[in-house]
């Protein structure tokens, strides 16, 4: 086994457990209390995100002491080994909240800065995605690793865009501007509320093309990953995606669609 198949595998038994845990921990019926916020008065953070994160934390380092690990919802911890864990342990949280079944684990893998691993639990639905630095990407059935490709979209006009909104207001409002710029250019719009589901369903054709500001490392390490391995293309607004902008699509509409992106204002 490789270095990055080791540590994919210790990423997927990881989140896997995880979501157990959520899974088990979560009331049947009914919203979650909120035990606090972050950005603004309606990002929320629960006592299950911090336990679920203070659990796959005390996993990793256990088998890798020596690793970095940047955790939503927790302080840092420096590694030595130029190995680092970047994890949502609950990305989606809002949603999570209220019971809408739209919530992950998401842990990714850098080493020396750059993603070489990545895997998201899609809690809820059971349903999970990988991927491997130049290895390709892939759905999870039980043991099995379905490969994924984006497919290719008709036209930017035909595209069904998902997107997400910031949680302080200020922000909000310009996104919403932005958005109604760019929704009489493309098919529709979708609003769900996980950038890490949003990105593995852009990866097996469920989307066409995502936009969104306001995202962290732990937002889009995995998913990102996943994406770019099914052929899309990622980009921000004058380079690399980061917290200022994220944008992805396939190559036959990348180039059209972040112009649109830049011109609608986002």
């Amino acid at each position: 086994m490789t270095t990055d198949d080791a540590l994919y595998e210790l990423a997927r038994r990881t989140a896997e457990e995880a979501a157990e845990l959520i899974r088990s921990e979560r009331p049947q019926t009914g919203r979650v209390e909120v035990v606090a916020t972050k950005s603004s008065r309606t990002d929320v953070v629960t006592d299950l995100d911090r336990r679920t994160e203070q659990l796959i934390r005390s996993r990793i380092l256990a088998v890798r002491p020596h690793d970095g690990f940047v955790g939503e919802e927790g302080a840092g911890v420096s590694g030595s080994s130029g190995v680092e864990w970047v994890v949502d342990p609950i990305d989606g949280t809002v949603n999570f909240v209220y019971g809408i079944e739209a919530y992950a684990v998401s842990i990714g893998v850098r080493v020396d800065g750059v993603v070489v691993a990545g895997y998201v639990a899609d809690v809820p639905r059971r349903r999970a995605w990988g991927a491997i630095r130049g290895r390709g990407a892939w759905r999870h059935h039980d043991e099995e690793r379905i490969a994924i490709r984006a497919p290719r979209p008709h036209s930017l006009s035909h595209a069904l865009v998902a997107t997400g909104f910031s949680y302080v207001p200020e922000v909000r409002a310009a996104q919403a501007a932005a958005v109604a710029k760019l929704l009489p250019h493309v098919r529709d719009i979708r609003r769900i509320g996980s950038a890490a589901i949003d990105l593995c369903t852009l990866a097996e054709g469920g989307f066409d093309a995502y936009v969104e500001q306001g995202l962290h490392p732990w937002d889009v390490a995995a998913g990102g990953l996943v994406a770019e391995e099914s052929g899309l293309v990622l980009q921000g607004l004058s380079g690399p995606p980061d917290t200022r902008l994220v944008m992805a699509a396939h190559p036959e509409i990348a180039e059209e669609y972040f112009a649109l992106v830049r011109a609608c204002g986002f």
